[in-house]
């Protein structure tokens, strides 16, 4: 990665750090598996008293912080590695990610320019929207940030790029255009529920039932949000607001158990 990198002018000096890229990022994602809702008092009080064994480079606070941007590219790379396998039956659905609340919007300026106002079943909001696409065991399988003023619509076909199979969806995405270009593009079957004008359509009946069960993505997006804390308003740079949510993904994705609808099983169980 470093080889690849543009030339800078001017000479640089690349001491080595007491805590190697790897130890960062093990820091970062380990916070996002704990019970802390601070990254200040989980560093001081939990991994520079507890942790001091497995990393014995330990640097103050405000150091680390600096560090912290040096791993983004590292972590994204990561989060693609940890990444699951389409299984030819996938879920989508997007959720917002507000960066202050609506009242202080005129005074935010850590991302003005880049977040946007958009709005969600729940009202208005600040921010992004992070689009997910998760299989039938509850792994992700594609992820992608945009602002919030962007429909839900406009990122599916670069979403669903080499991935096949069938893709659950709610209303927000109806769209026989979509359809028609996921089809030929990618043979890939774009299954939504109906709106209550539209006239009803025949679907086997294993597709009905697998469109019950959209929630799954919906119990993933919980789990990201009060579990793997991927969203709060106290972020000062637009770097860490990245790597918090990364590393947020991450965390996900090394959870032991995962929601899942089990549908591999479902052989061994008739068998019995």
């Amino acid at each position: 990665w470093e080889a690849q990198l543009l030339p800078s002018p001017g000479r640089h000096r690349q001491r080595a750090r007491r805590l190697c890229p790897s130890e960062i990022m093990t820091i970062l994602i380990l916070f996002h598996q704990s019970h802390y809702r601070d990254f200040k008092a989980f560093y001081t009080t939990y991994v520079c008293q507890h942790l001091r064994a497995e990393f014995p480079g330990l640097v103050s606070y405000s150091r680390f912080v600096e560090f912290m941007p040096s791993v983004l590219v590292p972590l994204c790379a990561y989060l693609r590695h940890c990444m699951g396998a389409c299984t030819g039956i996938a879920f989508m659905d997007s959720t917002p990610l507000a960066v202050c609340d609506n009242h202080r919007i005129s005074q935010h300026q850590v991302f003005a320019g880049v977040a946007a106002r958009g709005k969600t079943s729940t009202g208005w909001f600040y921010g992004f929207k992070l689009h997910l696409v998760c299989n039938d065991r509850g792994e992700l399988l594609r992820v992608m940030l945009t602002p919030g003023n962007v429909d839900d619509r406009q990122p599916v076909p670069t979403l669903l790029e080499d991935l096949f199979g069938k893709v659950f969806a709610d209303r927000g995405y109806i769209s026989q255009p979509l359809s028609q270009t996921l089809r030929q593009t990618g043979g890939i079957q774009l299954i939504t529920k109906l709106k209550r004008n539209m006239k009803n359509r025949l679907l086997p009946l294993s597709d009905k039932l697998l469109l019950r069960k959209r929630g799954l993505i919906e119990t993933l997006i919980d789990q990201l949000k009060n579990l793997s804390q991927i969203e709060h308003s106290r972020h000062r740079s637009r770097t860490n607001f990245l790597i918090n949510l990364v590393c947020g993904l991450i965390a996900y994705c090394h959870q032991p158990k995962k929601p899942s609808l089990h549908l591999g099983e479902l052989p061994a169980l008739e068998a019995a």
